[in-house]
């Protein structure tokens, strides 16, 4: 057995079945093993590095098991790289193995800047987008490495680890009983005091939960909180898939292009809890003390650093893994008699909270979100749904009709656009490998990308058309790229560069693209085009919606405005109204 059999063993005895690639010199080795052992791990070969690495994303976000993906020395390890800070700035467990040349072509510590051809020092490069980043120059330490960064990133605040080995360690033979392995301290769970945390709960009247993403992995003991609880839940954009849109608790995720009614509740609110969010500027504002400015601010991250970045100066932190803490709450909350009375006075705060949301049903809907929420209605229960960077994403995130088994997979954090289409290659894998729920081996796929997002890993269609994968891509084709349109429109003086066909933007024809790659293609002008059969299509097929006008994204935060007074700003009547409530 040589290296790179032992890496394929290795990722196959993790319950990895699917691993993200591209040829190249220095990873040959690699191919070579993982082909001996197809029958075990599938080798799929995408047509450019960064659809590899968004597709590990995918995958290990669809399946809750580490994404694997690999790429050959110099080019291909930098191509790698947006993909592998998608991991790590949203938190998603992904291994990435980088090829490099032998070690007796590395330059080594001479002061010059290349010996070996595509080499290239990439440890360096990821230093402050990983967990963890190691060159490997000892062929008896593969198992340490391995079994190291599969724990780093698995374990405490999920993310991005890379093993970067030269192409003579990879064929190099070992014997398995003298490699060092990796040890690992088990630490106990920290015993947490309650008792504050329930008496600031016993005497608020208007308490609600905003819930990040790191809730999402559990979800179900969440929704068992919420059945003590009942009291309004906020949501963060990427975690919008909690709880299904309809859920009574469910007021919509808060912040910049947050719902209304989200930002309103949390600016009314006199206790907020806060589970797994780092509540980032998106959220929260530019203005720290326009943030729920009379509430008390409860927060629970698992990752200690967060706390570095006060929100309030009276908050309360309480470092912990997010379901260790719901399930410690929960049982708190059952043995507790406190709760009784104060359920009947939050039962009068959530009335409040329903009224606000009727008043400002529809108050934002515009042609644009009348469609995605059309189209959401097609898209049948157990989907997974990727979505692009831009006006898209927030479309999808304010007004998509969620269900209760769907999943919606952003790139949140990080923000990457031409995320969408390899996230949907991996996520379409990662759902057959789940082991979540028999449910998910017949889990349906849809890519949602803007214009412009889906031209930035476009090539990953000829994917799609050889492996025969049924996903449905909708291009939201608004011709321009529309978030930046509508900033230069507003601050710019409509001085548009680059972003419209008249200043230098522009967008090829969809429907030829589709005939290229041989894919099934259907177009959308109006709202009475959308019709079931098209998103029933049991095969793969581009589906263009045309919005051939200038678009918005509305609700949005004005600079220097609480979070409630978004723009357009409602009328100062109506506005007085809810807060008065």
């Amino acid at each position: 057995m040589n290296v790179a059999d032992l890496i394929v063993e290795f990722l196959i005895q993790n319950g990895i079945k699917d691993i993200f690639g591209y040829p190249g010199g220095m990873v040959i080795h690699l191919i070579n093993a993982l082909d001996k052992r197809k029958d075990k791990i599938t080798n799929h070969i995408n047509y450019h590095e960064q659809g590899s690495s968004f597709a590990a994303c995918g995958y290990s976000l669809a399946s809750r098991n580490i994404g694997v993906a690999y790429a050959t020395s110099g080019p291909g390890a930098t191509n790698l790289i947006t993909g592998i800070a998608n991991a790590y700035f949203d938190s998603i467990p992904c291994l990435f193995i980088t090829g490099n040349v032998n070690i007796d072509e590395s330059k080594g510590n001479l002061p010059i800047r290349q010996k070996g051809f595509q080499e290239m020092d990439i440890i360096p490069l990821l230093k402050n987008c990983t967990k963890y980043a190691t060159y490997i120059n000892d062929k008896n330490e593969i198992l340490y490495e391995l079994q190291k960064s599969l724990h780093i990133a698995k374990n405490g605040r999920c993310g991005a680890v890379v093993l970067d080995i030269p192409m003579n360690i990879f064929k190099e033979n070992i014997d398995l009983s003298t490699l060092r392995q990796y040890e690992y301290k088990i630490t106990s769970k920290k015993e947490m005091d309650f008792s504050e945390i329930l008496a600031i709960l016993k005497d608020s009247k208007r308490p609600c939960i905003i819930a990040g993403m790191g809730v999402n992995p559990y979800k179900n003991n969440f929704l068992q909180l919420l059945e003590l609880l009942q009291i309004p839940i906020i949501l963060s954009m990427p975690n919008i898939d909690l709880l299904p849109t309809k859920h009574p608790l469910n007021f919509g995720f808060l912040g910049a292009y947050g719902l209304r009614m989200a930002n309103f509740i949390i600016h009314k609110s006199d206790v907020i809890l806060s589970i797994g969010s780092r509540l980032d500027i998106r959220q929260i504002g530019a203005k720290k003390e326009n943030f729920a400015p009379n509430a008390k601010l409860i927060r629970i991250d698992i990752d200690e650093n967060e706390f570095i970045n006060k929100i309030k100066e009276n908050e309360l932190q309480i470092h912990s893994d997010c379901g260790d803490f719901i399930d410690k709450l929960a049982v708190c909350l059952r043995d507790s008699n406190d709760f009784t009375t104060r359920n009947y006075m939050w039962h009068k705060w959530l009335k409040i909270c329903k009224e606000i949301r009727q008043t400002l049903k529809d108050k934002d809907a515009r042609f644009e979100t009348k469609a995605i929420n059309a189209i959401s209605k097609y898209i049948p229960n157990n989907a997974i749904i990727t979505t692009d960077v831009g006006q898209n994403q927030v479309w999808v995130a304010q007004c998509f009709n969620i269900k209760d088994k769907q999943r919606i997979l952003f790139s949140s954090s990080f923000g990457a656009m031409g995320c969408s289409l390899p996230m949907a290659i991996g996520a379409y894998f990662g759902s057959k490998d789940s082991n979540i729920s028999q449910d998910s081996i017949n889990t349906k796929i849809y890519c949602i990308c803007g214009d412009g997002g889906f031209q930035m890993n476009i090539q990953e269609l000829e994917f799609i058309r050889k492996e025969k994968l049924p996903i449905k891509i909708i291009i939201i084709n608004n011709k321009s790229l529309g978030m930046i349109r509508h900033f230069q429109e507003i601050y710019f003086d409509k001085n548009y560069v680059a972003t419209t066909k008249d200043s230098g933007y522009s967008t090829p024809n969809f429907k030829k693209i589709t005939k290229a790659y041989g894919l099934k293609y259907f177009k959308i002008i109006k709202k009475q085009d959308i019709k079931k059969h098209i998103f029933s299509y049991p095969k793969a097929a581009i589906i263009e919606v045309i919005f051939d006008f200038d678009t918005y994204v509305f609700p949005k935060l004005e600079f220097n405005k609480p979070n409630c007074d978004q723009l357009p700003p409602l009328e100062r009547k109506l506005y007085q109204y809810l807060l008065n409530l």
